[in-house]
């Protein structure tokens, strides 16, 4: 009789086809922002960092019906889009953030955002987190998003050995096919605001337990 596989020791290839599988069973690969368009993903990510998603959830729907348009939102009152995205946080600098990608998509790409990696990361403030959000999420291409949950959870369960985005982004890059990479993101990230979360992961209620090294480590 053969003995049981100990999928903590086995190779990250061979992990992650696991850990892919087990999170399509556990999670919906749902973007937790609301949207209608690439540009309003484009924004509402912008937001969103140092912020919850269900916070910028409640600031977005009165934000686009005002300034639905990047021509709008780029000639929009700086002192009035402060005051709207103020629960956010960081709300003047987000306010430029917002109104300079505005301004750059009326003026550079007809009000279009482009369905570009470095189209996306040559606009202001816009690295590739984001793009990879609005490529993979609203444009449908293969994406990876590292945030600070897919950071924390794919050290976590041995996918990586960096702490860089970019370089967390290529190994993720290497071991998940194609066809799974957005999905993968969404769910991973929804995995770790449910189940494995920065202090204290809930090691005994984690599908991904069998193939995570750092099971009841932390």
């Amino acid at each position: 009789m053969n003995a049981k596989k100990d999928w903590k020791a086995a190779p990250a290839s061979e992990r992650a086809k696991k850990i892919v599988k087990a999170l399509e069973k556990e999670h919906d690969a749902v973007c937790g922002l609301n949207f209608s368009n690439p540009f309003e993903l484009l924004i509402a990510t912008i937001l969103s960092a140092q912020c919850t998603d269900e916070r910028v959830n409640k600031v977005t729907p009165a934000l686009f019906k005002k300034y639905p348009t990047p021509q709008a939102m780029g000639e929009a009152d700086s002192g009035d889009l402060e005051e709207m995205i103020r629960a956010t946080g960081f709300f003047r600098n987000k306010a430029k953030s917002i109104q300079a990608v505005g301004s750059a998509l009326a003026r550079d790409y007809d009000g279009e955002v482009p369905e570009d990696m470095d189209a996306l990361t040559a606009l202001p403030g816009i690295g590739r987190k984001t793009a990879n959000v609005v490529l993979g999420t609203a444009f449908g291409h293969p994406a990876i998003t590292v945030d600070t949950h897919v950071k924390r959870l794919s050290n976590r369960l041995g996918l990586t050995s960096h702490s860089d985005p970019g370089k967390i982004e290529q190994d993720l890059i290497a071991l998940i096919p194609a066809k799974d990479r957005t999905g993968f993101s969404h769910r991973l990230i929804w995995h770790g605001r449910r189940v494995c979360h920065a202090r204290k992961p809930d090691c005994s209620g984690c599908v991904l337990a069998p193939y995570c090294p750092s099971e009841n480590a932390v």
